[in-house]
């Protein structure tokens, strides 16, 4: 688990200098990161494959790191994948956690601490049944989205 921190008006730009800086919720778009700013002088790195996680204001987009290193701010948590686990099974099981992640946010700005992912309670099973389950995710998900539009 990799915290963020934030950086100084003077530490990044938006001219595509230096490495990616993801700021917050804002950076997040339907399970993808937008990139709109950098910094030349990085201090607490993303690196590609870390699952993504806002954890101040709002909580819980998700987005895969899909683009290589990047600074991270401190509304952002980066889960490192150090286990070898199906990337999207440990995602899904996140999402399972979701509701009660965000029930656990304190602060004014609402926020969740490392302990609230640390402590999460994750099946492992055999790599070959965390494949089987997202399979069936994508296939019922894929299954749902076309009867919505098929009754809209």
């Amino acid at each position: 688990m990799v915290s963020g921190r934030d950086l100084s008006l003077s530490e990044y730009n938006d001219k595509n200098i230096g490495i990616p800086y993801i700021t917050g919720a804002s950076n997040f778009n339907n399970g993808s990161i937008e990139l709109v700013r950098w910094t030349p002088n990085p201090q607490v790195i993303t690196h590609y494959g870390d699952l993504l996680i806002t954890c101040k204001g709002t909580i819980g987009e998700m987005a895969f790191n899909d683009f290589g290193d990047a600074h991270i701010a401190r509304q952002i948590m980066a889960i490192r994948n150090t286990f070898n686990l199906n990337s999207e099974f440990l995602s899904y099981c996140i999402c399972f956690y979701i509701n009660s992640i965000k029930a656990s946010a304190k602060g004014i700005i609402p926020g969740i601490s490392r302990e609230d992912i640390l402590n999460l309670i994750l099946p492992i099973p055999s790599i070959d049944y965390q494949e089987r389950v997202v399979a069936y995710i994508k296939k019922t998900n894929l299954f749902l989205s076309s009867l919505e539009k098929s009754l809209s």
